[in-house]
């Protein structure tokens, strides 16, 4: 049930294609595929018009490809459409602006891992609101008497604030907002909190996860006896063994939340673990070749792009985000309706060993699965030398390190990838309060 502030919003200041396929709540995987598809199909003609009409960063961009408004009909004609890039993002903190800049409500600043200049996100309060309005029950399932941890930044980055405002906006479920490491939230004192106030939803990042359950180990809590239903992760991409080793260190689901700073919200997981559905109320997703730029069909690997649905104000328009991706084009045995998509993680992060690229969610999947590595490691890259992969890892609890172990793991590993690999047993890799670097360059 809506209350009387949420009407005079969705009222005043929601733009007419909302108002005509939303009712009480902004609730798209409930919606008839044929009423998804056409609110799609018009929400894109809509942000089009008004980026043509009052952004003159993509006026321009239409008109050297000899694109207008009018000539989008359908989603397929997005392709007409040049992509936008983190580089022409980088130039100027305005670019994207297709309204005054007093009506600008909210700025983030992208978190730097692809490298080069920050990117800034702006939005205005319409577009904040509606992008912290629609839910997705069935995927994002949370009850208002949750008590919800987002241990992810707040500062800057858009990640902590954007799940805080899911739950408590969304779901009107309570929000502890413990962050990620900063100045007031330390691993230890979000063990304490987590001990005192027993949360059942937890938002954090993969390797976090990891910090967190070894805070707690060394605190002597029991991370199996907190009443969880969930673990979201964001952030960071992991593999399906490492999210196994998630699940049985903190004894619940763990699911995977799909983003960018930019874009926000892109995708979710369901129970059936088995790809992201995308939020297709918020964006539309197309997996294009990275060096033609052509779309590419359900089932081929190449780079996500995005569009938002709900930026009218500040438009993103096919937006290249140098993560790699395929669209899985069979239907989800858990009843969801809403298109999946497989990551294959960063497009920088792609190893090259004998004339092969391997993706390090690939890697990490067979790592993973020797009992005897350890929750931390790197995938080690020396130029001009694509022969083998070296791999530096801490051991498991209780397992020695020696010559012989990592032979062993060595022959192992090789035999699950097919190229030669060297290990390199360490008794501890430095922790970071950052996303995790798995690839590093010597």
């Amino acid at each position: 049930m809506t209350s009387r502030f949420e009407n005079r919003i969705r009222e005043e200041i929601l733009p007419p294609v909302i108002r005509r396929y939303f009712s009480q709540s902004l609730c798209p995987d409930q919606m008839p595929l044929t009423s998804l598809s056409k609110f799609r199909k018009e929400a894109l003609q809509e942000v089009v018009t008004r980026a043509y009409e009052n952004s003159p960063f993509y006026r321009q961009k239409m008109t050297l490809a000899g694109v207008k408004p009018q000539d989008i009909k359908n989603l397929s004609d997005l392709a007409k459409i040049p992509f936008t890039t983190k580089d022409e993002l980088r130039q100027d903190p305005w670019t994207l602006l297709a309204c005054d800049k007093k009506d600008v409500s909210i700025i983030h600043v992208s978190t730097g891992t692809t490298g080069g200049q920050p990117i800034y996100t702006m939005q205005t309060w319409k577009e904040y609101y509606l992008n912290h309005s629609v839910i997705y029950p069935f995927l994002h399932p949370v009850a208002q008497d949750d008590l919800c941890f987002v241990a992810l930044p707040y500062e800057m980055s858009s990640a902590g604030l954007s799940l805080h405002n899911k739950f408590l906006v969304g779901h009107q479920a309570a929000v502890v907002s413990v962050g990620k490491g900063g100045a007031y939230s330390t691993p230890e004192k979000t063990v304490k909190l987590m001990g005192d106030l027993k949360p059942t939803i937890i938002a954090t990042s993969p390797s976090y996860a990891i910090t967190l359950a070894e805070a707690a180990a060394e605190a002597s809590l029991d991370l199996t006896s907190l009443p969880l239903k969930r673990i979201w992760l964001a952030g960071e991409g992991c593999s399906p063994a490492f999210r196994k080793r998630l699940e049985k260190i903190w004894g619940t689901t763990v699911s995977f939340s799909c983003g960018t700073t930019e874009s926000g919200i892109i995708a979710m997981e369901c129970d059936a673990q088995n790809g992201y559905h995308i939020a297709e109320g918020n964006v539309l997703v197309e997996i294009v070749d990275p060096q033609t730029g052509k779309v590419l069909e359900p089932g081929e690997i190449g780079e996500v792009v995005i569009t938002c649905l709900l930026r009218f104000d500040i438009p993103l328009i096919r937006y290249r985000t140098q993560d790699l991706g395929c669209l899985e084009p069979k239907p989800c045995p858990c009843g969801v309706t809403l298109q999946r998509f497989h990551l294959r993680g960063r497009m920088a992060d792609q190893i090259v060993l004998k004339g092969k690229r391997f993706s390090p969610f690939y890697l990490e999947n067979f790592l993973m699965q020797l009992p005897e590595v350890g929750n931390w490691y790197q995938f080690v890259v020396k130029p001009g030398d694509n022969e083998q992969l070296k791999i530096r890892t801490e051991v498991a609890a209780g397992v020695e390190p020696s010559p012989e172990l990592a032979a062993k793991l060595a022959v192992k590993m090789e035999a699950a990838i097919g190229i030669p690999c060297k290990f390199e047993l360490v008794n501890k890799l430095e922790r970071t309060m950052k996303k995790a670097i798995r690839v590093v360059y010597e």
